[in-house]
């Protein structure tokens, strides 16, 4: 049986007494803005495999670098793959392939990042954009990514609706008396959940204004720079109380730290934009 019209009445009833969520629907230049944001990301992904499919192909062979590079992926790590010559014209044709894939994806990110920082500077998220990068951990691609993949942060009226959207609040297995959480509910955005865990781990490190981060606090209005140095104070204490106060895995306490960096973004946010109409 049809039950178009029994679940139009339904959806009537519970408009009409307020039981309905609103959904979120992005503006046209924040959803071209993810875009962008996500074909960077993309483009990534791409190079990490085309890198991993060179070192591949190196190990099958056996072919170790010389002990003076100490490390992979630097220039003269790249100068000594671009002299390796091997005893078979087949294997030479293949890995010059792999090689060529790889700077046709590295030129292509430079070129999604250089539209990227355009935007930064010029797009309707440039004010946005810029604040946000007062705190610790977060540059310039993180950023944008938080402005792209949010939209606006005057949608939550409060910091804990923002961390439970992201999945990055506790799970609950609460009843009776009883009270049990467990771990991260992961639920939402998964790659803007990474992109915070990654910048949580910056507050490892112990409080300090200098750097990038000075350049980019420089002309910062005063009440950004006080929310930006009581995230370092909070942040980092909160760090080391679970790591050595509670003997906590170090995963997990960035996974905390990550959770209380997101009610300082929504705070900073909420200087350069209006909060949602009650």
């Amino acid at each position: 049986v049809k039950t178009d019209r029994r679940d139009a009445e339904q959806l009537a009833r519970l408009y009409r007494a307020g039981e309905l969520t609103p959904v979120y629907v992005p503006e046209r230049e924040d959803e071209a803005l993810r875009e962008l944001v996500r074909a960077r990301e993309a483009a990534k992904e791409d190079a990490h495999r085309a890198r991993q499919r060179i070192l591949k192909f190196l190990l099958r062979h056996q072919i170790e670098p010389p002990a003076t590079i100490k490390r992979r992926w630097t220039k003269k790590y790249r100068v000594w793959l671009g002299q390796l010559v091997f005893p078979y014209e087949p294997m030479q044709v293949a890995f010059d392939e792999m090689l060529h894939a790889l700077d046709e994806i590295e030129q292509r990110m430079g070129r999604l990042e250089k539209a990227l920082v355009e935007q930064a500077a010029t797009g309707s998220k440039a004010s946005l954009i810029q604040v946000l990068q007062s705190l610790r951990g977060i540059g310039l691609l993180t950023a944008i990514t938080l402005a792209a993949e949010i939209g606006t942060f005057a949608r939550f009226r409060s910091p804990a609706q923002l961390m439970a959207y992201l999945g990055l609040v506790p799970r609950e297995y609460s009843t009776g008396l009883s009270t049990r959480r467990g771990s991260m509910t992961k639920a939402g955005n998964g790659r803007l959940r990474r992109t915070l865990v990654e910048s949580a781990w910056s507050y490892r490190h112990r409080p300090a204004v200098k750097g990038d981060l000075a350049k980019r606090l420089d002309g910062m209005p005063a009440d950004v720079q006080l929310l930006s140095w009581k995230a370092q104070e909070r942040l980092h204490y909160k760090y080391r109380h679970l790591v050595f106060g509670k003997n906590k895995h170090k995963n997990v306490a960035v996974g905390a730290v990550a959770r209380e960096l997101i009610g300082f973004i929504w705070a900073v946010a909420r200087t350069v934009e209006q909060p949602a109409a009650s």
